[in-house]
């Protein structure tokens, strides 16, 4: 075990950055881990390299990533790249492994900013090899320049969707078909909420733009879907879909699904601090206080780990944070902290302001967020939606004692994959709300590691 640093932040993406570089200009002793070998986080992944420059669709999102990027690197913040975080503890101890040893590292104070995750899109065949998530799909396209092959549906829901078609159209993929799974209603829903999408139209304005890139390239774009399954015998083969009443079959090369982001709140559910349900966008995220404390002493969250608010106000939350920490550790005073808060937080306010509009357009169809009985949930124990209605039946009350009852959950994810898809059918077959039910107990590792880098521990004497 040592002293890390006086301020330790989890997660080098928007957020992560963000606080780091402002932390360590306050004059705070400051270390960033993450686990990816370069700064940028999912949305700013290999935002350091020149390819992604030459991007017309991208630009943008670049720019403000390779800023990012360098005042982090300028900034005097020491950073620990490739290094996974495995538990943590109360107040302010994290330990971490690098693959070979583990360590603890003891700070005064921990920022998580962890991001979000894709929300798994559980529908008839989605196992198949030739289905995966958008969000891997991009993780491959900014890493290595990957591209589906010829022959590629996209199906789902969300902003990120229209992102990745319109990158992958740009660098030369030929995508079949968009398959839209928003509900024609959510238009109507989100209209009200219109008004504060216009504080910062650039989010409006953008989504369109990368809309008519998409039909611009003329790839068939199918709306209003409400069924879609994968088929095939060994590997995907086709895709069969519902919309507006009728079925449609086609051949397809690849199926790439996304029904939106959600909090990435394994961390403070281990820790055991306070959750809230957010119902529109259908998932947990840790209660913090305006400058991002939650209610664990020494740690604090922000960005989309806290509740998904994009990536530039992900930045401004960290820089928030960073500010709270530094007057903490007593490197600035309550004043300055104010002062230099004060801007940081209209435009916070500006950038949030479009959530509402975003959240309900965007939200999920009921049948995708809780599946059909033949639909596996839990990939990692092979458990379907069957079995848990069935467990429900036999008096399950919640996740927790349904991992007992089939074992969901308890595969080498630790319940990512499957815990919101769970948590809504037990919810819907026991006529409670999702809030109610609650979602699978987090525990320590967080991610797995070796006996032989548990064994590298330093005991408690040493």
């Amino acid at each position: 075990m040592s002293h890390a640093a006086d301020y330790v932040v989890i997660g080098a993406g928007p957020a992560g950055m963000a606080a780091a570089a402002s932390a360590a200009r306050l004059g705070v002793e400051t270390l960033l881990i993450d686990e990816q070998p370069a700064p940028g986080g999912q949305i700013y992944r290999g935002v350091e390299g020149a390819a992604q420059s030459t991007s017309v669709v991208s630009a943008s999102d670049w720019t403000r990533g390779a800023a990012l990027a360098a005042e982090f690197r300028a900034s005097g913040a020491r950073y620990l790249p490739g290094t996974q975080v495995w538990q943590l503890e109360a107040p302010a101890k994290v330990y971490v492994t690098d693959g070979i040893a583990a360590r603890r590292l003891d700070a005064r104070r921990v920022l998580l900013a962890t991001g979000a995750m894709e929300r798994p899109m559980p529908l008839p065949g989605w196992t198949l090899p030739g289905v995966m998530s958008i969000g891997g799909a991009q993780i491959l396209y900014k890493s290595s320049g990957w591209l589906p092959p010829p022959g590629t549906w996209i199906a789902g829901s969300g902003a990120l969707l229209w992102l990745y078609a319109a990158q992958a159209l740009e660098a030369g993929a030929r995508i079949a078909g968009v398959l839209d799974t928003t509900p024609s209603r959510n238009y109507l829903r989100a209209l009200r909420y219109a008004a504060g999408a216009l504080r910062h139209p650039e989010y409006l304005n953008r989504g369109l733009a990368l809309k008519r890139r998409v039909h611009g390239a003329g790839v068939t774009v199918v709306n209003d879907v409400t069924e879609i399954e994968a088929q095939g015998g060994d590997a995907l083969a086709g895709i069969r879909f519902c919309a507006r009443g009728r079925w449609h079959e086609h051949a397809a090369a690849m199926l790439l699904l996304h029904q939106g982001v959600v909090p990435h709140a394994h961390a403070t559910l281990s820790l055991g601090a306070a959750h809230r349900w957010l119902p529109v966008q259908r998932a947990l995220a840790p209660v913090v206080d305006r400058w991002g404390n939650v209610s664990i002493e020494g740690y604090a969250a922000a960005g989309d780990c806290a509740g998904i608010v994009g990536a530039e106000a992900a930045a401004l939350q960290g820089r928030l944070a960073a500010l709270d920490t530094a007057c903490a550790l007593g490197t600035i005073n309550r004043d300055r902290r104010d002062r230099e808060a004060a801007p940081l937080r209209r435009e916070l306010e500006a950038h949030v302001a479009a959530r509402p509009f975003i959240d309900r357009l965007f939200l999920p169809r009921d049948n995708f967020l809780a599946p059909a009985d033949e639909v596996l949930v839990c990939r990692c124990e092979s458990i379907s939606a069957r079995q848990i209605r069935a467990a429900v039946g036999l008096g399950c009350v919640g996740p927790n004692q349904m991992k007992a009852y089939t074992r969901c959950g308890m595969g080498p994810c630790q319940g990512r994959m499957c815990g919101l898809t769970a948590c809504e059918i037990i919810a819907r077959a026991r006529g409670l709300a999702p809030e109610a039910v609650g979602v699978f107990n987090v525990r320590p590792p967080l991610k797995p590691l070796s006996v032989r880098e548990l064994a590298a521990l330093p005991s408690a004497s040493d």
